[in-house]
């Protein structure tokens, strides 16, 4: 299925991919979390679609927060400064946390995130990524969970967007838009 939009490129990754990747996912969350109830923070908005089918594959009881952050506004590269936005409403403190992330691409905001929640005192504190950018991370980012390793393309779909755009296509895939970076 690719809508009639001349700026959605290649499927990257198709819907059913995307769904056997993340039962496997949260088969994954559900065998190390056993006997446990993990917090799983999502990164808005991108991460909202992939936490919800998460959630759904994980057989333990989950509790959800969500804090946005901003490092991109609605350009298609990241101005290398991270706010955040929205904060947590959860105490985190003794908690086992995972925090959902829909891409990684430099690990810039992964890595403030991850600082700002490890400071709040959480028992442990996990990264459950949908997709990662390959060769853009200047270092490993440690990631404990992995949906997929995809090319430096700028992707669109699945909740990743352009200016507020494409979120609700049920796959990933280029955007081949005026704007689109090159790689």
């Amino acid at each position: 299925m690719k809508p009639d939009d001349p700026n959605v490129g290649l499927v990257v990754v198709t819907a059913e991919q995307l769904e056997e990747r993340i039962t496997a996912l949260g088969k994954e969350i559900t065998e190390d979390y056993q006997g446990r109830a993990p917090l799983l923070v999502g990164v808005l908005k991108g991460a909202f679609m992939f936490m919800s089918d998460l959630a759904r594959a994980i057989d333990l009881p989950v509790e959800f927060d969500f804090m946005a952050v901003a490092s991109y506004g609605s350009a298609t590269k990241t101005s290398g400064v991270v706010r955040i936005v929205k904060d947590l409403d959860l105490d985190l403190a003794g908690r086992d946390v995972i925090l959902v992330e829909d891409i990684v691409d430099s690990g810039l905001t992964l890595s403030y995130v991850r600082k700002n929640l490890q400071a709040r005192g959480p028992a442990s504190l996990e990264v459950c990524a949908l997709l990662v950018r390959e060769g853009l991370q200047k270092h490993d980012p440690g990631l404990r969970y992995v949906g997929f390793r995809i090319p430096p393309d700028f992707v669109i779909g699945y909740g990743l967007d352009v200016g507020e755009r494409y979120r609700n296509l049920p796959f990933v895939c280029m955007y081949v838009g005026p704007d689109s970076p090159v790689p």
